[in-house]
């Protein structure tokens, strides 16, 4: 078999494990959610702009809950060989007429009241910085316990720029230039700080793959058609994808 989909189950799986707006808010379904598919080779560059080393990570396909009960959604990538935009849609997750920004490096996008920078764009991932030390600092808060809940209460691990909360997410993975192997039958790989990891779907046919992320029961990431050579991050960690067979996809661990 070349090819098999997972992604209603395994989403809703995901869904029950667990790990905003610009003037409104989010909520719905993740797995309605339109203009996560990478159906042609990206263009490149991989990324435009430099990361804030302050700025939380939103994650291609996926969601990231803001200060305020906000959030925002990293719904669509362009790029076209020299320079790369994005879109960005309100709420931490789909939900039908949300409001939409395209968006370059240095773009200012309104979130609940609040304002972040749009300082890097990535095919895997794209980087806000807020504009108050407010925000910054809320951020950076640490959480309660550092030990995952399961489901909602994982939020202040899974949306969080706290070096500690990261350090331990980064801990949870191979070392680098190990491999990470998630098996493509259905299963759920979970990490300490709530995330969970799943193949929504394998095609040796294409040689492609899926690759879902979730946590605090929030889509966190849904990136679709990878290839090997595509850089993909979970929690703070880069990967590169190494390896798709017709049992799983393999990542090589590129960041420390």
């Amino acid at each position: 078999m070349s090819r098999y989909r997972v992604a209603g189950s395994v989403l809703a799986l995901l869904a029950l494990a667990g790990c905003g707006s610009s003037s409104g808010g989010g909520g719905g379904e993740p797995t309605a959610a339109p203009a996560t598919t990478q159906a042609a080779r990206d263009k490149g560059p991989v990324c435009v702009g430099e990361a804030s080393a302050d700025g939380p990570h939103v994650l291609r396909g996926g969601g990231f809950r803001l200060p305020g009960g906000g959030g925002v959604q990293y719904a669509a990538a362009g790029a076209d060989g020299t320079t790369r935009t994005a879109t960005l849609r309100e709420g931490e997750r789909y939900e039908s007429g949300q409001q939409e920004w395209t968006v370059a490096p240095g773009t200012d996008v309104t979130v609940s009241g609040h304002v972040y920078t749009v300082r890097q764009i990535c095919s895997y991932r794209l980087v806000l910085e807020p504009k108050t030390a407010e925000d910054k600092a809320a951020l950076a808060a640490a959480p309660e316990s550092m030990k995952s809940a399961g489901g909602p209460a994982d939020a202040p691990l899974c949306f969080t720029t706290n070096e500690d909360v990261l350090a331990a997410a980064a801990a949870g993975f191979p070392p680098k230039g190990e491999e990470l192997s998630l098996v493509g039958n259905g299963g759920v790989q979970r990490f300490p700080t709530g995330l969970s990891l799943t193949v929504s779907y394998l095609d040796t046919g294409t040689g492609t793959a899926g690759i879902a992320a979730n946590c605090a029961a929030v889509p966190v990431a849904a990136y679709k058609d990878v290839r090997v050579g595509d850089p993909v991050e979970f929690a703070g960690v880069l990967f590169e994808v190494s390896q798709i067979t017709e049992q799983a996809v393999r990542l090589t661990r590129t960041s420390t």
